[in-house]
């Protein structure tokens, strides 16, 4: 009796220190896991500032911050029976180019990438008219259908993977407008940061851009939003591709692919999406209203507009970034103007001056110069570097 009691003893001394260890071990857990916060922690705001969220890039002050704080925090609440918005219908849309990235230094991403690759990297495949179309852009120009249908001619005979390459190497080079800043630096971080936040938050991210589909689908691929946007939730601007050995023939039910066939670019031009069609591609390739738009000029207005319609069956809101910071970016737009056209159009103006705590990285800051004027003859075969 007195060894089965002692071994009893045992047992138990032995079960009590186990429990002891494992709530140290829990203990310790939890210790480190609230020193390390995790990735949705980060997203939404740093462990110094009690993760609030958008408050790592974004003013402790901002009105638009709190405003979309409010707005996820309500349809995001299946308790709030009046706001809730099923998961599967939080589409968010996003305008890239002043809008996710930089567009106020000389020109945007695919406007100077078009002029590289006409006076720089690849003059020789390119005819003299679209060199001098290149070298005659300046400052204020017009990002029309016309000026689109000449980036398409520029790229003829690419295939697809030639030009993803071409889009991939030029984001490397430097911008003389800013220091220490590629083109695939450019994106601003508070809004990197609310994308990562709407999307931590069961948001479906599409990005709805002027520019061409692929430039498009390339430069987010490469950016910090990549985890957050797929290929196919990017909607752009239309260029014709044709399989390789087809491209004159004007059907192609002509014709079958077969293993190892090449898509090119034909130099054919589809469809330019900016304004009404912006609101158009919304509906053939995503098939309902967003319930969040951003945008940043007169041609994302459409995009707005479809999302706040009165006819959308969740809440939605609108926003418009405005450019005015003109210190750490070249922003020359006037707050008091922009804010008032906006707000009279239901949307909700986010001032780059005031709203955004931080820009860029640390070590991006403008140059002492925003534009460079690139001068190119077609009487001669030397071409200045503009770059």
């Amino acid at each position: 009796m007195k060894d089965r009691k002692k071994i009893l003893n045992i047992v138990i001394g032995i079960l009590v220190l186990a429990i002891v260890a494992a709530c140290v071990v829990i203990t310790m857990n939890a210790a480190q896991n609230k020193a390390v916060p995790s990735a949705a922690d980060t997203s939404q705001g740093s462990a110094e500032n009690g993760g609030t969220p958008l408050s790592a890039y974004w003013a402790a002050d901002s009105a638009a911050a709190q405003s979309l704080r409010d707005y996820v925090s309500k349809v995001t609440d299946p308790e709030n029976t009046a706001s809730f918005i099923p998961e599967k219908d939080r589409i968010a849309v996003f305008d890239m180019d002043g809008t996710l990235t930089c567009e106020t230094y000389y020109t945007y991403y695919d406007t100077m990438m078009f002029i590289e690759y006409c006076l720089v990297d690849h003059p020789e495949r390119v005819s003299d008219e679209l060199k001098q179309v290149a070298a005659e852009i300046r400052p204020g120009y017009l990002a029309d259908e016309t000026l689109a249908r000449n980036f398409a001619k520029a790229y003829a005979g690419l295939t697809v993977e030639e030009f993803r390459d071409y889009i991939t190497e030029f984001g490397k080079k430097e911008t003389q407008s800013f220091n220490n800043m590629r083109y695939t630096d450019g994106f601003y971080l508070p809004m990197v940061e609310l994308v990562r936040y709407l999307y931590d938050n069961g948001f479906t991210i599409y990005v709805i851009s002027g520019t061409e589909r692929t430039t498009t689908r390339t430069i987010v691929a490469n950016s910090p939003i990549s985890d957050y946007v797929t290929p196919n939730h990017v909607i752009g601007t239309d260029f014709e591709v044709k399989q390789k050995g087809h491209e004159e023939e004007a059907s192609n039910l002509n014709f079958k692919y077969e293993n190892g066939d090449e898509l090119v670019f034909t130099g054919g031009f589809i469809q330019k999406n900016l304004n009404a069609n912006k609101s158009i591609y919304i509906e053939r390739e995503i098939g309902q209203r967003p319930v969040l738009a951003f945008g940043n000029s007169g041609s994302d207005t459409s995009m707005m507009n479809y999302t706040i319609d009165s006819r959308n069956p969740y809440p939605a809101q609108a926003y418009m970034i405005v450019a005015d910071d003109n210190v750490r970016e070249w922003g020359t737009q006037d707050w008091a103007a922009k804010s008032e056209d906006y707000s009279s159009k239901g949307f909700i103006p986010v001032s780059m001056k005031n709203d955004f705590a931080q820009i860029y990285a640390e070590e991006i800051t403008p140059a002492a110069e925003q534009y460079h004027e690139i001068v190119w003859s077609d009487e001669t075969e030397e071409v200045p570097d503009a770059a």
